[in-house]
Formats: C-alpha cells, sequence, structure tokens
C-alpha cells in the first residue's frame, strides 16, 4: 500500500512538472516583477504597481530591459525568464530629483553599455559598464551636462554617436551628435519631427483622438537603422491613452537638419483595442537571430495616470523597407525568439477560451465583481475581501476544451507598497476540471518565490477541461484581486463565419475619420480590424469586443486606405473579407 501511495504521489508530480516544461511563448503584458510607484502623491487612489518608457538592448547575447524608477534593470537570455539588478543611479547631488531613473537613456558603443535618465538640470551622470549583468558600473561622465528628457542613444555604423530628446506638445523632438571622447555636443541640437495632426488623425490627443483639452505630446525618441536609412520613432499623442502608439520618419542622415523625411501615415506599434491597450515610447531592437522586436508603454490608469505596463511584439522591415510592429493578437500567446522565426506565424493557434463567460468567486469585495476577471479589460478586476488561502475564482469555459495556457494578471487592491520590492513573492495552484466535481492540479505554484504579478503557464501536453479555478495561497500585499483570469486555447467548437458586409463612411469634412460599422457574426465575440495605406501592407490592427462598430479618426487625411476584417471566437477566426479601398 506504502509503495502504491509513493508512485501515485510520483505520478503526480511527474504529471505537474511536465505540463510546465520549456515555453515556446510568452503573453503581454510582459511578466515581470514591476515596482511600485514611489510617489505618494500618486496613491491618492491607491498604491500600485507603475512602469513606462521601456528599453531593451541585446548586449553580448543577453536582452537587457530598464525603465522608468525601478530602481535597476531586467537580463534575460530567452525574453522570457528575467532576472532583476538593483541599483540606483542618482549621485548626492541629485537630492533635489524625485525621479529614479526615469524614461531611460540606453546605448552601446563597441563593448560598453552606456545608461542615462530623463533631466533638465546639467548634473546627472551618463554611466558606463562592460559587465552589466553583474551589475558593475562607473561613472562615465560626472555630469553630462547636456542633459535632456525622455533621452535616446543612437551608434551609427562608422562608431558617430548621437542623442534625441523631447517631451512637449508645443516643441519637436532634438537630435545632436555627442563627441565620443568627451560625450559634449558637437554643434546644437537639431529639430527632428514635430507632429501633423492636422494631417495624421492618430496623432490627436485624447482617448478619442479629438484634441479635447490639450495638444498631443510627442516624446519618447528612438532611432533604428536599416539599409542605409533611418527610422527615427516617437511615442505620441498620450501616454494615458489606448491610442498611445510610435510613429516612424524616414530620412537619409541620423540628424533631419534641412534634409527631405518621409513620415509613415501610420504609427509602426498601435494596439487601442484588446485586454492590454497602448503600444507607445518604446524601442525596437534585434534578438539572436537577427529578428526584430519593439517593446513600448501598454496602460492601466485607473489609480494614477502613470499607473502603467510594458508589451513586447515582433517588429521587422518589409521589401520595401517599411517598418512595421505586428500587435495583431497582441496580449494573446506569442512565439519567443527563435532560429526559425516565421512573420507569417509569429503565434500558436490559441484563443481565449473564457470571454465573459460565468464566474465562480469565494468571496466580493464591494463592486469589484467576478465577471471583471473575463472581461477582457486589465482596467476592471475582481477582488476578494481577503488575501487569505483558500481564496478562488473559478472560471466556466462552457464546454469541454482544449487548454493550452494560462495567464493571471493580478489587480493592486489596497496594496501596502511604495517604490520597488525585491522579497516578495505569488503562490497559488490552478485546477482544472471537466464536470466541476472532480479536479485535477493543472499548476502548482506553492512553493513559488518569485513576484510574477501577470504570470503566464504554456502546457506542455494540453489538456480537457471545462472549468479552470485558481486557488491563493500567498499574495505580496493587499487582497487577493485578479484583472485577468485569462484561458488559452481551443474550444472545440465552430470558427465563426465571416463577416459579410464592411462599410467604411469616410468623409470630406475631415478625411482622418471614418465610422466603420460591418454585419454581426452570431458566433463571433471579438473581430480584428486591419488597415493600411497599400493593399499588402495592412500592418495596423485593432481588435474590437461584442460591437459592430468602431469610430475610426487615425488615418493619413493625405492617403488613400485599405480595410479588411476578421471575427473572432474560442475556436479560431474567420476568414478575412475582400480588402476594400477608401479614397
Amino acid at each position: 500500500m506504502r509503495k502504491k501511495i509513493i508512485a501515485i504521489i510520483i505520478f503526480l508530480f511527474v504529471t505537474v512538472v511536465s505540463m510546465q516544461a520549456q515555453q515556446k511563448t510568452y503573453c503581454n503584458p510582459v511578466n515581470i516583477d514591476y515596482g511600485y510607484t514611489p510617489f505618494p502623491s500618486f496613491t491618492e487612489w491607491g498604491k500600485h504597481r507603475a512602469t513606462a518608457d521601456p528599453v531593451i538592448v541585446n548586449y553580448k547575447g543577453d536582452y537587457y530591459l530598464f525603465s522608468t524608477n525601478q530602481w535597476g534593470y531586467w537580463y534575460s537570455n530567452d525574453m522570457l525568464h528575467w532576472k532583476f539588478n538593483e541599483r540606483k543611479f542618482l549621485r548626492p547631488w541629485n537630492n533635489d530629483t524625485k525621479d529614479e531613473l526615469c524614461a531611460p537613456a540606453v546605448g552601446v558603443i563597441g563593448d560598453t553599455m552606456i545608461v542615462f535618465g530623463s533631466t533638465y538640470t546639467s548634473k546627472f551622470t551618463l554611466w558606463m559598464s562592460t559587465n552589466p549583468k553583474a551589475n558593475e558600473w562607473k561613472p562615465l561622465v560626472d555630469s553630462f551636462e547636456i542633459g535632456g528628457w525622455d533621452p535616446a542613444f543612437f551608434t551609427d555604423d562608422d562608431g558617430r554617436l548621437y542623442m534625441y530628446n523631447g517631451s512637449s506638445n508645443n516643441y519637436p523632438v532634438y537630435g545632436v551628435e555627442l563627441n565620443r571622447k568627451t560625450f559634449k555636443p558637437i554643434g546644437t541640437r537639431t529639430p527632428m519631427y514635430l507632429l501633423q495632426d492636422w494631417r495624421y488623425g492618430w496623432q490627436r490627443f485624447g482617448e478619442y483622438m479629438d484634441n479635447t483639452f490639450l495638444d498631443p505630446f510627442i516624446e519618447g525618441s528612438w532611432m533604428t537603422k536599416h539599409n542605409g536609412k533611418y527610422y527615427f520613432q516617437y511615442g505620441a499623442p498620450g501616454t494615458e491613452m489606448s491610442g498611445y502608439a510610435d510613429g516612424v520618419v524616414v530620412g537619409s542622415k541620423p540628424l533631419f537638419d534641412g534634409i527631405q523625411t518621409f513620415p509613415q501615415s501610420d504609427p509602426m506599434s498601435f494596439k487601442p483595442g484588446g485586454f492590454s491597450r497602448g503600444a507607445g515610447h518604446g524601442a525596437t531592437f534585434t534578438d539572436n537571430f537577427n529578428n526584430y522586436w519593439h517593446i513600448s508603454t501598454s496602460i492601466i490608469c485607473v489609480k494614477n495616470t502613470w499607473e502603467r505596463r510594458m508589451g513586447i511584439w515582433p517588429a521587422g522591415f518589409d521589401k520595401d523597407d517599411m517598418i512595421w510592429c505586428n500587435t495583431a493578437f497582441g496580449d494573446y500567446p506569442l512565439y519567443l525568439p527563435s532560429a526559425n522565426a516565421d512573420p507569417q506565424h509569429y503565434r500558436p493557434e490559441w484563443y481565449l477560451l473564457n470571454y465573459k463567460k460565468p464566474v465562480a468567486v469565494s468571496s466580493t469585495l464591494g463592486s469589484y465583481y467576478a465577471n471583471n476577471a473575463v472581461d477582457e479589460s486589465i482596467k476592471t478586476y475582481w477582488s476578494a475581501k481577503t488575501a487569505d488561502k483558500g481564496e478562488w475564482i473559478q472560471s466556466d469555459l462552457g464546454n469541454l476544451s482544449t487548454v493550452n495556457a494560462v495567464q493571471i494578471n493580478y489587480a493592486d487592491q489596497d496594496v501596502e507598497f511604495l517604490g520597488k520590492q525585491t522579497n516578495i513573492y505569488h503562490q497559488y495552484k490552478l485546477y482544472y476540471s471537466a464536470d466541476g466535481k472532480k479536479w485535477n492540479i493543472l499548476v502548482d505554484k506553492s512553493a513559488n518565490n518569485t513576484d510574477v504579478p501577470h504570470d503566464y503557464v504554456e502546457l506542455a501536453t494540453p489538456v480537457q477541461a471545462r472549468y479552470i479555478r485558481l486557488e491563493n495561497i500567498h499574495m505580496p500585499t493587499g487582497k487577493f484581486a485578479i484583472s485577468g483570469l485569462r484561458v488559452f486555447g481551443n474550444g472545440n467548437g465552430e470558427k465563426p463565419a465571416a463577416v459579410k458586409n464592411l462599410i467604411v463612411l469616410r468623409t470630406e469634412k475631415d478625411k482622418r475619420s471614418a465610422y466603420i460599422k460591418w454585419s454581426p457574426v452570431d458566433n463571433a465575440f471579438a473581430y480584428n480590424l486591419y488597415y493600411g495605406t497599400a493593399p499588402d501592407k495592412l500592418y495596423s490592427c485593432i481588435m474590437i469586443h461584442d460591437f459592430n462598430e468602431y469610430w475610426f479618426r487615425a488615418m493619413d487625411s493625405q492617403k488613400t486606405y485599405y480595410f479588411t476584417i476578421e471575427a473572432i471566437n474560442e475556436n479560431g477566426v474567420s476568414e478575412k473579407y475582400k480588402v476594400m479601398k477608401v479614397e
């Protein structure tokens, strides 16, 4: 009998471990141990995690990630497992500065990494390291006098170094060359680009791109060189908006001092729909297989304007050297970097199984209702009354489904921390069941010792389940609260039918805008609307849940546009509508 019990325990252990074998996918928002806002004045509506303005550079085969006010940085060799190095970059004479490395600039010169934080002063240090993995840093310039807010570094193929900076709704972003020995500017800053929201609709400020109470902001510079051309990237029109995006201007030199430039009509990274929205103020980098990626800021912005996260998406250049970033299904599972990456197959065919489906919970705090955890909005969440061990939430998938992965997005309810924490952790168990009576362990993280606010688990072996239950064991702080219990796989049913009729009404009054309607599909819960300025370049995508209409205000008033749409449910996507030309 004893041997039989031991055998059963070993079998269960091996089964659980095998389910959590090496992952090939990840899921946005990026699952790292985000720090909490360090500013008490930002916490009047509740303490919360916050960061933004990310940069990733590939240095000696590792990916280094810096972002705003994290009191350190992360590194990874696979873009999935991130290790945090605790480090503060302010010096004793920066005692009048609240931000610790806000919107940082990170560059690579030869074998040296350089780092600099946003400042309007002349007293910030420019740092250097040849071993950032070991957290070894020293001042390169004690006081980098030129300063600059939202800075970015770019080293050209000839070794010349440039800096770009600026964040304003009145002035352009600027660029200047730096002396490689003294790191002083060579000449004066030259304007790179000023927003043209009179032409480009997506540049208008506001959640509805209407310039309601402010003019749009331009900020967050980045430069990428490809085939002898310079792709200057900038964030606009506002960090707190779903339409926060990274635009592109192409030139023949690293400084646009009087040369002809070519703004792309649509932003390269744009994600105004879905669970996690926003894709602005970021950076473009290559992986170890020479594939391009783009990281940007995504929004929550509930407890404070600056409550934000980060997302990473595949990017690249097409045959005509147009830069693109693929945010379609950008918060569904995506493939990690690999040698055989295929831009046409950048994600597995796994779909959301539990959108707005029945939920049961152990308790509910106030009006933080259970269905907030399955409504595909990171802004809303369910909260239990406590953080006690044993609080739970259970999702009914509606029918027996193939489950391939689960993402657990924790929310901040009654949390207690300010600033970065390095010794906190989540612990939980995930169960699955075919009938809601007999339960099996799906994932056991009861011994986890890491902070995983957006944990994502890919199963090596998919399971057949109708019910998924998440049981709390330990929270770092606050209540047991979930903004998204997201289950991915296939519902084992029919894919949605194709949209039969797509109507795009673009008016002469304002050709930046259009009213778009389409025939509803009975078995679809969402739609992907694709568009672009050429029929073979529909690189922008908006995911729209529930409704069969969209007020679209993001066009270039001087260009012809092309549209298509597909319907989505838990079983897959429909065929796309024939590409439509709209003058």
